[in-house]
């Protein structure tokens, strides 16, 4: 993948405004014919124009510290009479950050787009207006109007600004279903790419589904439409006029269009958009588990026949599942009747299921698909608690500890978990297994990163509780003609997780 620091908000302090578009009581219908957008449209100046009178700039500015402190230039020294005394005067004492101009105004540019004409609801991107003292939306006709904040939700880079729709006559257009988008499908960018506003570029859906690392819920529409430094939270239409996309990220050495750009998928960004609306914040579905993905070698020493779904590493005390509904060990393969094919599908849609609904969870566990029923809590919540589980420090003593029994196997060595062995390695009294002592180096263990003061839990899914219970799981295993080993490891302070590590 390409290294991420080119990976570039498509938005971002320039000295204009930005774009947006809106949504509710008037609509775009559609302007392109099937056939025309099977083909490639000759021209879309008709959908251009239906569109452009509903895309706005949004511009932001900000108070900032002015120049003081220890990277600040000083005033030089001049002797009295200086013929350059007035030139020093005026560049550093009226300069910012001097009394009596204490801060500097800092703009910043992006677009968006209005989700209700009626009530004045304006969609953008929340990197468009992090941090911002003041909001203008400016429209294509040079009507200027003061916005409010109404919600941010940071996981997908979505905010929710209001105007005054008594201010302006709104346009709106309507969000479409970008599920139904095909690689290939033609797309049309509106925005404010470096200040330049009511740009339009087209393109096509290059790829869907991508992970670009930006946050937990990454699901982006790639597409080759240009996009630039000034787009980021405008619309991405499909052919009948439709947003299907919130414009978010390029990827560019540069920090212009080389045509890689990312939209936040319409399917995504409704159900966010609708919660800021009506809560002011996001109410997102827990399950309150860890998770990890499920590796060939994963799967093969859980005898599944394919790798998929997400490994349950841990169980959040408190959570929704603290009730030995899902144990650690458990591989959900499908939520609420949608699969989970890899470990990144389960965080987004238990997000977008409803806070208290009752789902089905199929998991297979120790090699048997069961059904389990849950009833979700809330994420928000539920952060909270994890940040608790986490927030025990780790200890470090270098007293050695008194000599213990142990053992040698694959390339660690192990030994009882009891009062010395936890001082020394700091590890919290609710931690139970087999301590991990020391790790050849160059070993298969090491080559998994596991570490000394880590300790085993379970291999294969059972309980080891002395170095000979080790000892005794990895030769059954060994007979069994398994090729990988199984590990649940506990950090020291109780966090689980999954490895494999080869026995040959």
């Amino acid at each position: 993948m390409t290294s991420n620091r080119f990976l570039r908000a498509a938005s971002r302090t320039f000295t204009a405004g930005a774009a947006a578009l809106l949504i509710g009581a008037a609509t775009v219908p559609s302007l392109v014919t099937p056939a025309a957008a099977a083909d490639g449209p000759a021209s879309v100046a008709d959908l251009a124009q239906g569109l452009l009178g509903a895309v706005v700039n949004i511009s932001t500015s900000q108070r900032v510290k002015g120049t003081e402190g220890p990277g600040a230039v000083p005033m030089p020294q001049l002797p009295e009479g200086s013929p350059f005394q007035d030139f020093f005067d005026d560049f550093f004492k009226n300069r910012p950050g001097e009394q009596g101009n204490p801060s500097q105004k800092v703009q910043s540019l992006g677009s968006g787009f209005v989700v209700d004409a009626e009530q004045g609801i304006v969609v953008t991107n929340n990197h468009v207006i992090a941090d911002a003292d003041d909001i203008e939306v400016n429209f294509s006709d040079g009507v200027t109007l003061k916005a409010t904040l109404v919600g941010t939700d940071t996981k997908t880079d979505v905010a929710v600004l209001k105007v005054d729709p008594k201010g302006h006559k709104l346009t709106a257009v309507k969000f479409g279903d970008s599920s139904k988008m095909r690689v290939g499908d033609w797309v049309m960018a509106i925005g404010n790419p470096f200040g330049l506003g009511g740009t339009v570029t087209v393109g096509i859906v290059s790829a869907r589904n991508r992970d670009i690392n930006s946050g937990p819920y990454d699901d982006f529409i790639q597409t080759d439409a240009a996009i630039n430094r000034g787009n980021s939270g405008g619309p991405l239409f499909n052919s009948d006029g439709e947003v299907i996309g919130i414009n978010t990220a390029i990827i560019s050495p540069s920090g212009g269009s080389i045509g890689i750009g990312f939209s936040i998928p319409s399917q995504l960004a409704l159900g966010v958009v609708d919660q800021l609306r009506q809560f002011g914040e996001t109410r997102r579905g827990w399950l309150g588990v860890r998770i990890q993905p499920v590796t060939d070698d994963i799967a093969e020493s859980l005898g599944m026949a394919t790798a998929k779904g997400a490994l349950v590493a841990g169980v959040i005390k408190g959570g929704p599942v603290d009730n030995g509904t899902i144990l650690a060990g458990d591989v959900i393969i499908k939520f609420d009747g949608r699969d989970v094919n890899e470990m990144r599908d389960l965080p987004r849609v238990v997000a977008e299921s409803t806070v208290g609904k009752a789902v089905d969870v199929v998991i297979v566990r120790k090699g048997v698909e069961q059904t389990v029923k849950v009833t979700l809590g809330r994420l928000e919540d539920g952060e909270k608690l994890a940040s608790g589980e986490n927030g025990t420090a780790d200890k470090d003593n270098g007293d050695e500890a008194p000599a213990v029994s142990t053992a040698s196997v694959l390339g660690m060595t192990v030994g009882e978990l009891n009062d010395e062995t936890r001082t020394k390695f700091g590890i919290a009294a609710e931690v139970s297994g087999v301590v991990i002592t020391e790790v050849t180096k160059d070993s298969a263990a090491a080559e998994r990163g596991i570490q000394a003061g880590e300790v085993i839990t379970e291999i294969a899914q059972e309980s080891v509780a002395t170095p000979k219970d080790v000892m005794d799981r990895i030769a059954a295993l060994k007979e069994q003609g398994r090729k990988n080993a199984l590990l649940m490891l506990a950090s020291k302070t109780g966090e689980l997780r999954f490895v494999t590590i080869r026995m040959d």
